[in-house]
């Protein structure tokens, strides 16, 4: 079975890098760029202040603001309408998960046609993606360098995986400047769903040693960092180390993929529009609990990454000490207890758990599990039950 790599083909670190981005839209040959962002970014100044560095490079800006947290099929053809409407021909997406996976689903569908829908799955495009750079304020969703694009199907209430190699972007910056702003809910939010990322890669059954480097450092980097990021926002180190960390974790699961933490993630957001970096951090333990016989070797390098003593226990004990430290980390950075304080509603949870078993997610989860298992899963986050 061969094995595929992929990323961005440039990737702009460290303090101060998003000057550097008129330069580079310069050398994919732009002339005018739709910038892609959420409203508070297109309120606060800061997409603004992005157009400005690309006026300054001789590109002409247009700005959509219409990403909403959870990017929807409607938000994408307001994108495309937008794109069009300005004879734009190429893509700049500045914010978080939600602002990159919306211009990506606005660039694939600008290239090749019909409805977001129609590209649901694996690699359903057939033409070349328009330019695209991403700009992250974030970190945790590394939407900026993954092949991954998820989109809220409004009608069916499904959070549509999109997986393919041409949603890629050409070029990711990643400045945490423009990361200090961030809320400590939000710093922890997306922390946890980087650390989802990394043990999900790392357990995943397309993991490989390359996937595995990256998805251990994550790990070790996101245990250390994101406390100190939400406890001080101000902090440069920690917000340089996590966007680094972040990065990581998206090369991890970019190429091995992920489990049933996202496949069941995907349904609260798609029901409820509740934040995805919190319905992962809450079903983490509960998924990886269920996870444990999958792979025990791999559980206790997971915790001797998050700082847990292993040394002289069996692979059994050293497992399950990769999940008290994932419940640990959780509960100190603040993620809510439980889906029930989220509103979540039991009688969801059979179509919900329906809906997970068809996410391509799940594909790659260590332990295969049937549908009443995922809804005893959604069960036990529901109540808060202590996992293993």
């Amino acid at each position: 079975m061969s094995t595929y790599y992929f990323l961005p083909t440039r990737n702009v670190f460290g303090e101060g890098s998003v000057q550097e981005a008129g330069t580079l839209a310069k050398t994919l040959n732009v002339k005018k760029i739709l910038i892609v962002t959420d409203a508070f970014l297109a309120k606060n100044g800061m997409a603004e202040k992005v157009a400005k560095i690309y006026q300054e490079a001789g590109i002409d800006v247009h700005i959509f603001g219409g990403a909403e947290p959870n990017p929807t099929d409607k938000n994408v053809a307001a994108g495309i309408e937008c794109y069009r409407e300005h004879g734009c021909n190429g893509i700049v997406s500045l914010g978080g998960g939600s602002s990159h996976d919306c211009a990506k689903g606005i660039g694939l569908v600008a290239a090749n046609g019909g409805n977001i829908r129609d590209y649901e799955g694996v690699d359903k495009s057939s033409n070349d993606m328009i330019p695209l750079m991403a700009i992250n304020t974030t970190a945790g969703t590394a939407s900026e360098i993954t092949r991954f694009c998820i989109i809220t199907d409004t009608e069916r209430k499904v959070k549509m995986a999109i997986v393919d190699w041409r949603v890629t972007p050409q070029i990711s910056i990643n400045d945490p400047v423009l990361m200090v702003g961030m809320p400590p809910s939000l710093t922890a939010a997306t922390g946890m769903d980087a650390l989802t990322h990394a043990i999900e890669a790392y357990v995943s059954t397309m993991a490989n040693p390359l996937t595995d480097a990256a998805a251990l450092q994550a790990i070790k980097m996101i245990t250390q960092y994101l406390p100190k990021a939400v406890a001080n926002g101000e902090y440069m180190k920690a917000r340089d180390n996590m966007a680094y960390a972040q990065y990581l974790a998206g090369i991890a699961f970019n190429n091995a993929s992920l489990g049933y933490v996202h496949a069941m993630a995907h349904q609260l957001g798609g029901f409820y529009n509740l934040p995805h970096g919190v319905c992962n951090a809450i079903l983490l333990p509960y998924v990886e609990s269920f996870n444990l016989i999958g792979n025990l070797n791999r559980f206790r390098d997971i915790a001797e990454a998050m700082g847990e003593k292993v040394a002289g226990l069996s692979t059994d004990e050293a497992a399950v000490k990769a999940i008290s430290a994932i419940r640990r980390l959780s509960k100190q950075v603040g993620i809510p207890a439980d889906l029930k304080s989220l509103g979540v509603k039991p009688e969801d949870f059979a179509i919900m758990a329906d809906n997970a078993k068809k996410d391509v997610c799940q594909l790659t989860n260590p332990r295969k599990a049937t549908k009443e298992q995922v809804i005893e899963l959604y069960r036990q986050a529901y109540e808060g039950e202590g996992a293993l």
